[in-house]
């Protein structure tokens, strides 16, 4: 089935991740793939979805396990030789009144976020076909604004930041939030935040080097879906999660050799953003 196109969606069993693949279902010309860590939940979702006429299939991802991000690679090599559409949503977040020591929400919020989405690129990257789109969902909140620090900001947006920087900068993080010194070092008070940031740096890093690679028009943005009500959000957002799959949905489809957006950092009224200078 090498001749079969393939999307794939974490974290898709609900929100954001599930009508994104609704999406895909309707619109992509291939085959699409729900993921989830919860195999009940998961076929649950693909059971709902069946309901509606469309056609998923399930196969079980946990981000932050790499063992099973390894079965899931040798799966789609195994049954499709490659990977087409690669849409990176999972995510957790605490709540405000989340009951953790701040410590331990940086050190689990930076692991699943930015470690896990990290870890997903690491090995599901090499077997992405020419032509082959990435979507990070990031948020209004991985903007670079929400840094207090200058000299944070400065190195996150240094063009020529590399991954292994940007993976020091999101354990320096989690050591200051554990020490109670991550407002003193210029970080916010938000985990999520700072995940997103780093999940938005990353992705410059990926489109540089996709622009380096000798498979063709490798394509990968950030996106900010919108203060969507979801589970996430405590169903306190603006849009539905239908509208918040639309920016996401449209980035994984761009048509071949498109040269913008590419390494974006894309609103949810799919218009590009300036990461770096403050939103107006």
């Amino acid at each position: 089935m090498a001749n079969v196109r393939v999307a794939v969606v974490t974290g898709g069993n609900k929100g954001i991740g599930f009508e994104i693949v609704k999406g895909l279902c309707k619109n992509f010309d291939g085959v699409v793939y729900l993921t989830a860590r919860d195999v009940s939940r998961g076929e649950q979702a693909i059971s709902s979805l069946q309901q509606q006429g469309l056609k998923p299939k399930f196969h079980q991802l946990d981000i932050s396990d790499q063992g099973s991000l390894d079965n899931f690679k040798k799966y789609l090599q195994d049954n499709y030789g490659g990977l087409d559409v690669l849409v990176n949503n999972a995510a957790i977040a605490y709540k405000v009144r989340a009951k953790e020591p701040f410590g331990e929400q940086a050190r689990n919020t930076i692991a699943v976020n930015f470690f896990g989405v990290l870890a997903t690129c690491h090995t599901l990257f090499p077997i992405l076909r020419p032509h082959a789109r990435v979507v990070n969902l990031t948020s209004s909140l991985g903007h670079l604004s929400v840094i207090p620090g200058q000299k944070l900001r400065d190195q996150l947006s240094d063009p020529n930041l590399t991954e292994e920087q940007l993976c020091d900068l999101m354990n320096a993080f989690v050591k200051a939030a554990e020490e109670g010194r991550h407002s003193a070092e210029g970080w916010p008070n938000s985990c999520y935040s700072v995940s997103k940031v780093g999940v938005s740096a990353l992705t410059f890093i990926q489109q540089r080097a996709f622009d380096k690679d000798s498979r063709e028009d490798l394509v990968v943005n950030a996106v900010h879906p919108g203060y969507v009500k979801t589970d996430m959000t405590s169903h306190m957002g603006h849009l539905t999660p239908e509208e918040g799959a639309d920016a996401p949905v449209y980035l994984a489809l761009l048509p071949p050799n498109i040269q913008s957006p590419k390494g974006a950092y894309v609103w949810c009224d799919r218009k590009i953003v300036d990461w770096i200078n403050k939103i107006t």
